[in-house]
């Protein structure tokens, strides 16, 4: 199972990363969506795990919080802001987050922690990143995925 895992897209979706997601058997977004649209279109490319960033308003309101999803035997848990996760997590094997618009890949107290970075508007000089993994087994492998800054 091919999956893509992004984050704060805040409301651009670039073509550079729609064309990782046709590849994706389902697609994890760490939130700061911003609009509905952008939804819409993710859904577009397949089964869509979305949690709500704290740009995300009104328009969101059904979109929760968090959320956690089995996908070919490993359990993710997905939240917006690191700062916010339970202190306990029985089951889950991978953490997916976003909010800081880092790329961060860790092993830390059992988990892998993923923050995919940002593939909306380049912010804060920070590269834009995404993430392509693949489940095989219960086991995750992940790749960083660069887009070039000059990219739209």
């Amino acid at each position: 199972m091919r999956l893509a895992i992004l984050s704060d897209t805040h409301g651009l979706l670039r073509p550079e990363v729609a064309e990782h997601l046709k590849s994706a058997d389902a697609i994890l977004h760490g939130g700061d969506i911003n609009k509905q649209s952008i939804v819409d279109e993710l859904r577009g490319y397949g089964p869509l795990y979305v949690v709500r960033g704290n740009n995300d308003k009104e328009w969101a309101e059904d979109i929760p919080h968090e959320l956690t999803v089995t996908l070919g035997g490993v359990t993710f848990f997905l939240i917006h802001n690191r700062k916010e996760i339970p202190a306990e997590l029985p089951g889950v094997d991978v953490v997916v987050f976003g909010h800081s618009h880092r790329y961060v890949q860790e092993e830390k107290g059992g988990l892998l922690w993923l923050n995919p970075g940002s593939c909306g508007p380049r912010r804060f000089h920070q590269e834009i990143t995404m993430m392509m993994a693949e489940v095989s087994g219960g086991r995750l492998r992940v790749e960083k995925i660069t887009i070039p800054h000059q990219a739209t």
